[in-house]
């Protein structure tokens, strides 16, 4: 069915999360006959955007959210946007875009709304009283943006799911589960391991809530234990970020040598071909991790936490061990188990692969997110 009459307009907090996450569904929708538009905050690579065929708007996504005026005037500009450009269905990925967006679509009366949860951040795990008076905000701003005629909110776990259920703002029969944003199998590779020294590797933003201190630490537990392990961390510091590992804390590891400092890189699926375990001790608000859905696109055995998202990328002690959060001794015992054992880390990554092909393959991901299109514009039409 092709839709050359009817616009989605995609509305992202920024281009480059587009770019990584979204690009293939948006791709996708264009190939429907779907006149695809893209809003986010501006970017070098908006240009990249743009000459996918797309047309591009700015939105000024700020980066924190904690002046109320420049949150103000960034869901005036979404509700002008939506106004001028009349999309048929606006599709909403990550918080601010999800909640801003949704009250502008209700403002200006858009007929179909996707909001994909791509997990839920701190907001409803922090106990500090702030974090609570937080809290109870942003349920009420998810209570006025799930208020919509046409609605389907995709989640990437169940927990999350279950956890906005539970605060009552939304139906059980507005929601989705799509298990990730997909992977590109062609472009992750299954190859074999490489041989010599067993090599782990983190490949994350490197924030405190990300595990990146519970990694080190547990490379320095090998370490006096005597196991010989390559642990190699892939990203880079983050100074926005209150917690975000500072430079000094970088240059301390890279004097130790506990860990093998890899900066920040695109060649993900070379970096994981080149290592015999991926690794994410993570207890942030993950959706699904897009590193354990590309580890398991490559065969690789992983180590995560058991913990919202990241348990669910994985097959537990199929094609990964979980270890309990913020515990870098189990953290250290599991990968030294994957160290002593290459037959389990074999398995582990054939069973990985086998997922991979299962569910994360991004044309199973298109394909959901189509029909989920096709659903609601379809209700629409039956309506008028």
């Amino acid at each position: 069915m092709t839709r050359e009459s009817e616009r989605i307009l995609f509305v992202v907090n920024t281009p480059s999360f587009f770019l990584s996450h979204r690009l293939p569904i948006a791709v996708a929708a264009k190939a429907a006959g779907y006149d695809v538009h893209v809003a986010s905050a501006a970017g070098k690579v908006v240009k990249k955007i743009q000459d996918a065929g797309f047309k591009h708007h700015t939105i000024a996504f700020a980066r924190s959210g904690q002046n109320p005026l420049v949150e103000f005037k960034t869901l005036m500009q979404l509700v002008k946007l939506f106004h001028r450009e009349k999309p048929d269905l606006v599709h909403l990925v990550t918080i601010k875009p999800v909640l801003y967006g949704g009250l502008a679509a209700r403002i200006t009366r858009i007929k179909c709304v996707v909001s994909a949860v791509s997990g839920l951040g701190t907001v409803f795990v922090a106990d500090l009283v702030t974090a609570k008076l937080r809290r109870w905000l942003v349920t009420r701003l998810y209570t006025l943006a799930f208020n919509q005629k046409r609605l389907a909110v995709i989640f990437q776990n169940p927990d999350d799911r279950d956890t906005l259920l539970a605060t009552g703002t939304l139906q059980m029969t507005e929601t989705r589960m799509i298990r990730g944003s997909g992977v590109a199998l062609s472009d992750y590779p299954y190859l074999p391991e490489p041989e010599g020294k067993t090599v782990v590797v983190m490949a994350a933003r490197l924030l405190r809530d990300k595990g990146v201190f519970e990694f080190v630490g547990a490379a320095n537990i090998l370490r006096e234990r005597g196991v010989e392990v390559d642990m190699r961390l892939i990203g880079s510091s983050d100074p926005g970020n209150p917690t975000s590992v500072t430079d000094t804390e970088l240059e301390r590891w890279e004097e130790e040598g506990v860990v093998t400092l890899m900066g920040y890189r695109t060649d993900i699926a070379h970096q994981y071909a080149s290592a015999n375990v991926v690794c994410l001790p993570s207890y942030y608000g993950e959706g699904l991790p897009k590193c354990l859905v590309e580890a398991a696109a490559c065969g690789r055995a992983v180590v995560a936490t058991n913990h919202p998202g990241c348990r669910d990328a994985i097959r537990p002690d199929e094609s990964g061990l979980l270890v309990p959060i913020k515990n870098k001794v189990a953290l250290a015992d599991a990968i030294q188990q994957l160290v002593e054992s290459p037959e389990l880390r074999q398995r582990m990554g054939e069973a990985g692969r086998v997922l991979a092909e299962e569910v994360f393959a991004i044309e199973k991901v298109v394909d959901q997110h189509l029909r989920i299109y096709e659903e609601l514009l379809d209700d629409a039409h039956k309506q008028v």
